[in-house]
């Protein structure tokens, strides 16, 4: 894989008003130790509303300097992923779990998450995606609690009428190449067809959906 550059612009004028207001108040945030310190949060970046829609886990250095989700060295690996699908940063809106940056880069506390996670909620509500992409297990863990990555990642579950599908981490691949590249370009490609066919309206059971998936899978082998 060539790993591209991050090109891409982020003007907040050009959200609707309801964006531009929560992400003042997001910017505004006091309501944990992350806020003393980081230097800016990182609200999103993308379109809104938005078919597509990526959650990661938190922001880190560069994320935290520039007030933009990967922009670093896994951001390039994204922007691969998207451009191997043939989608580049503005088809689609970018987020993490928590809005700030955790000192060192350590993994976000329950509790941090918790307190960032009515953003995430009216995120959703105005993003309004057809799919969500989780990035790694912090954010997949938000619908798929208790559930390990390497055993779900790539199986899509019908959530209130939108796919919802965990992957790993962009940072994670990068450590484990060898390994892990390929399964993740092969969870991205299943993008395009999850976006062209929108799952049936209501609510279904992850466990279910997933033992689901895992039987129509065997009896395709």
């Amino acid at each position: 894989m060539v790993m591209v550059e991050n090109h891409f612009n982020f003007n907040k004028e050009d959200l609707p008003p309801s964006a531009r207001n929560l992400y003042k108040e997001i910017s505004d945030c006091p309501n944990c130790e992350l806020a003393r310190e980081r230097s800016q949060t990182v609200p999103g970046s993308g379109p809104v509303p938005c078919n597509l829609m990526l959650i990661g886990e938190a922001p880190g250095k560069n994320e935290d300097e520039q007030g933009l989700p990967f922009v670093g060295r896994s951001g390039k690996l994204l922007d691969q992923l998207l451009a191997d699908i043939k989608l580049t940063r503005s088809d689609v809106y970018i987020t993490n779990v928590v809005k700030c940056r955790p000192p060192e880069n350590r993994d976000p506390t329950p509790t941090e998450v918790a307190t960032c996670g009515d953003f995430l909620s009216r995120q959703i509500e105005l993003v309004n995606p057809r799919v969500i992409v989780t990035l790694g297990k912090f954010a997949m863990a938000r619908w798929f609690s208790g559930m390990t990555i390497s055993k779900i990642r790539g199986q899509a579950i019908n959530e209130s009428g939108r796919w919802v599908m965990p992957v790993f981490h962009p940072a994670y691949v990068l450590r484990t190449r060898l390994t892990n590249l390929p399964l993740i370009q092969a969870d991205f490609a299943r993008i395009e067809s999850l976006l062209q066919t929108p799952p049936s309206v209501g609510t279904v059971g992850v466990e279910a959906e997933i033992s689901n998936i895992t039987e129509i899978e065997n009896l395709q082998k």
